[in-house]
């Protein structure tokens, strides 16, 4: 039975293991010790957004993180679907699906107006995943300034 069980300080340590390997599918650096102090100020501070543990018979498989931010063209508080990681064991059993449903319940019950995610070109497999859960391509370009 899968279960979305909320971040806790427990579960750190776990999913830093499964960020550090879902990191190295496209070659993502990664800082275990500022990710660490990240997940401690994000599980402090609820209006970063929200996360869950993804268990199969309370077994740590995966993890969902949504982060908030509030924009007037979309008349209030939005989020980005920052991170949606399974474990490679438990792919491609429907458990994404359940995933993206409980990420669309959970978006009524925090009132949010949007969600935006972003999907690596060659991950052919994620985009056919949320095309065919209601996820579109947005026409807009985006863009990023690393502030220095």
């Amino acid at each position: 039975m899968i279960t979305f069980k909320p971040f806790e300080n427990s579960y750190i340590e776990v999913i830093l293991q499964m960020m550090q390997e879902f990191y190295a599918i496209d070659g993502y650096p990664i800082d275990p010790e500022k990710s660490r102090a990240l997940f401690s100020q994000f599980i402090e501070n609820e209006h970063f957004g929200k996360a869950w543990m993804i268990l199969e018979d309370e077994t740590p498989i995966g993890y969902v993180i949504l982060t908030f931010v509030f924009m007037f063209e979309y008349q209030g508080k939005i989020a980005i679907l920052d991170e949606l990681y399974l474990s490679e064991s438990v792919r491609g059993k429907g458990i994404g699906r359940q995933t993206i449903d409980f990420i669309h319940t959970e978006a009524k019950h925090l009132n949010l107006k949007i969600i935006y995610l972003e999907v690596e070109e060659h991950n052919e497999k994620a985009q056919k995943l949320y095309l065919a859960n209601d996820f579109v391509f947005h026409h807009r370009k985006l863009m990023k300034y690393i502030v220095k």
